[in-house]
């Protein structure tokens, strides 16, 4: 069964399903309590619903793949954290711009399908990423919109009070950034997600997690001090509030939170006794790092000034304010690179993980060549960063048609375990066409949906729409999308 299951809402009411944008809270406000009243004594739908219900609690509770597999080996990691600068669980929580963002949702979901015992971290963004639109004149326009917390499925990680948990982070001139932690529920998966915008904040402050990807470099350096040093702080009170296992392994899916492993060293210098380098090895040998840019364009270089401003002393000491107990020498030094005046978040990442990997094969030899100065000593081919490729969730790219057919080939928790799918190609392929068409037929009538509501946002009128209205006799067979193709002069 999926994380989350809006069966009984698509069967009962199709329409305010897609009216709402698949959004459970907003649907909520949008019955009337009347109906939800008659709703309580409806038969049928209650049972639906408490299928439904026990599905997930199955789905929940039964030990999955990383249980059995632990049950086998005990040395297998308790808890493992992963931190991204965005996650795109879903278009409800638009927490994401692109392709980063979508990887890391299906991670969290592909985590929590397997038992992972993983725990997300990121940014809360009131604004998200921009919007895109067209005007009339076919011109790109974008706008942000405004995303209030108590609107989107989450909830806030408080004390044993009642009082919601902070994250305090110091900054120059005797300042903090507070943070509350709010939690997105990825089935399994715990998402934390840090929001700058609260009262005990200055205005500066506030607007640290205003946009994803917004403002410049002193803006961006704020976000990622936040997201790393922020989030593992987030993390451990998390997992004292729920008395759970701190972390063994810290995932960087990319560098943007690479400063994490500055306070984890901090965390051990001054609670264990440990000298700088001591900690540095004991850190990297639980840290994982992941690049994704293929480029040099692609990766958050930043003023050594800049970072000096923010990790120094109150006067411009050697000695940390924001991570006391480490020398800000020693910091800069995990981001060097070759021009003296740069830090460099991917080279933190590098000098931080005991194993690296890019995205694919190709992007790993892309990557070994990109940081091979970092290995002066090695061959190109012999730099110590591998390659996982890139892979998807399939229950949430797969069309419900699609997971309904595995699962009665399969079984759910097979399907769940990404396991099983070979077995279509036991399918008549007479099936297969027919659920092809269909899903086809669904295709066409989106493109048609997004092209007719852009359009209107554009000042078209409904009189001026009519191509782009549903055909009262759709074909979609091979033969009539070839006929439908427009000629070509050879």
């Amino acid at each position: 069964m999926a994380p989350t299951d809006t069966g009984s809402v698509r069967i009962h009411r199709p329409e305010l399903w897609a009216k709402v944008d698949e959004d459970p809270v907003r649907l909520l406000g949008e019955i009337a309590p009347s109906r939800l009243d008659a709703l309580a004594t409806d038969s049928e739908f209650l049972a639906r619903l408490e299928a439904s219900a026990a599905d997930l609690d199955h789905y929940l509770t039964r030990p999955a793949w990383y249980q059995i597999r632990r049950e086998r080996d005990a040395a297998l990691p308790e808890g493992i954290a992963y931190f991204s600068m965005e996650f795109g669980v879903t278009e409800v929580l638009p927490n994401y711009s692109g392709g980063l963002g979508i990887l890391a949702g299906d991670h969290l979901k592909a985590a929590s399908d397997l038992g992972l015992p993983l725990i997300g971290v990121g940014l809360l963004y009131r604004s998200g990423y921009f919007k895109q639109s067209l005007s009339a004149d076919g011109w790109q326009l974008e706008h942000y919109p405004s995303y209030d917390p108590q609107g989107l499925p989450l909830r806030l990680l408080t004390e044993s009070d009642g009082a919601p948990a902070l994250v305090r982070v110091d900054v120059p001139g005797a300042r903090t950034l507070d943070a509350r932690v709010w939690i997105a529920q990825v089935g399994r998966v715990p998402l934390l997600l840090l929001d700058s915008d609260i009262a005990s904040n200055d205005e500066d402050m506030c607007k640290v997690t205003d946009r994803l990807y917004g403002g410049g470099q002193d803006h961006r350096i704020k976000q990622e001090i936040l997201a790393g040093i922020g989030g593992v702080r987030a993390v451990r009170a998390y997992t004292r509030i729920h008395g759970l296992p701190d972390p063994e392994v810290f995932h960087m899916n990319e560098g943007h939170a690479g400063f994490l492993g500055a306070e984890r060293i901090r965390e051990l210098v001054t609670t264990t006794g440990l000298d700088f380098d001591e900690a540095l090895a004991a850190v990297r040998a639980g840290t994982v790092f992941t690049t994704h840019t293929p480029v040099p364009a692609g990766i958050d270089r930043f003023p050594i000034d800049l970072v000096r401003h923010y990790f120094a002393g109150p006067n411009g000491e050697n000695e940390s304010a924001l991570l006391p107990g480490l020398t800000v020498d020693r910091i800069l030094a995990l981001g060097r690179e070759d021009d003296p005046h740069v830090f460099n978040m991917a080279h933190l990442g590098l000098r931080l993980g005991q194993r690296s990997n890019g995205v694919s094969k190709l992007h790993g030899e892309v990557s070994r060549g990109m940081f091979e100065r970092l290995w002066p000593a090695f061959d190109a081919n012999e730099v110590p960063i591998g390659s996982v490729t890139n892979g998807v969730h399939a229950p949430t790219w797969a069309a419900r048609e699609w997971i309904t057919l595995a699962n009665r080939l399969a079984g759910p928790d097979h399907v769940e375990e990404a396991r099983g799918w070979e077995l279509l190609q036991t399918v008549d392929p007479a099936e297969l066409w027919s659920t092809r068409n269909v899903l086809r037929g669904q295709l066409v009538d989106e493109v048609r949906r997004r092209l007719r509501n852009s359009w209107l946002e554009r000042g078209a009128t409904e009189a001026e729409l009519g191509w782009v209205a549903p055909s009262s006799t759709p074909t979609y067979s091979r033969s009539a999308s070839r006929d439908a193709c427009p000629p070509t002069s050879g």
